[in-house]
């Protein structure tokens, strides 16, 4: 582990001290993705707001957790519009894991993003997705060679920051899948100025994703006006109908 930063809400310090320990894959895996720009793409000419749908059974920051199948709130999700899928496959503070992303990547036929906490090269070895989550302020000096492993393995990859340092980080580590997390990981505390204030620094050639905090579709109009390519979306999706909220989040005019 090599985080550029040092404090932490104590949920967060939690997860990264678990994936610390987690082991890897045994074997290096090979993946032909589904690419997550030409879903984008394709949700535009459709007229939907490209939204990447998470599937999420709990959540540090949330009460409660989700027991319905997880491919079936997969599948409500695409039926709804959703461009790709967000899977979490940590367990122990998000009820993920690598079977339920497996099922899911065999059910629907959009992008799939893995949505952990990953730290080492061979942790990207447990499971083949479309997409992996790098998440910046985690991986300090190892963003790159973690990138390039990705890359190694057919992944695309979603590079996460957080501050302007980070974002810097990643653009010059060659990230082309960036997403701008509106929560501050050291108190939690959201603010969609975050997307704001960083998205004007990104190159034209990146594609660029808002997460986090997105729960109406004034959020929605706010974020694409802001410079976002795509949302990913949580919360406001699992909490009440899938598909219902999905359409609603998708088919913002």
């Amino acid at each position: 582990m090599n985080e550029t930063t040092g404090e932490l809400a104590p949920p967060v310090r939690s997860i990264l001290d678990a994936a610390a320990d987690r082991a890897g894959g045994d074997e290096q895996v090979s993946v032909t993705p589904r690419s997550l720009p030409a879903a984008f793409d394709a949700a535009e000419r459709d007229g939907r707001v490209p939204v990447i749908a998470e599937v999420k059974p709990t959540s540090p920051t949330t009460d409660g957790e989700h027991t319905t199948d997880p491919v079936e709130l997969a599948t409500a999700m695409v039926d709804g519009g959703a461009a790709a899928l967000s899977v979490l496959t940590e367990p122990e503070h998000f009820g993920g894991s690598t079977e339920n992303l497996q099922r899911i990547r065999r059910a629907v036929d959009v992008p799939v993003l893995r949505k952990d906490f990953l730290l080492r090269e061979a942790q990207l070895d447990t499971v083949a997705s479309d997409v992996i989550l790098l998440i910046a302020r985690f991986l300090g000096d190892d963003l790159e060679p973690m990138l390039k492993a990705a890359r190694d393995r057919g992944f695309e990859a979603l590079v996460e920051v957080h501050t302007e340092a980070e974002l810097d980080a990643a653009i010059d580590a060659g990230a082309d899948l960036l997403g701008i997390n509106n929560r501050d990981l050291a108190q939690l505390e959201v603010d969609l100025a975050t997307f704001e204030r960083l998205a004007p620094t990104v190159p034209d050639d990146v594609t660029l994703i808002a997460e986090s905090g997105l729960s109406t579709t004034e959020d929605v109009r706010r974020m694409r006006e802001a410079g976002a390519d795509g949302l990913l979306i949580g919360s406001a999706i699992m909490d009440g109908d899938p598909q219902t909220n999905t359409e609603r989040l998708t088919g913002v005019e």
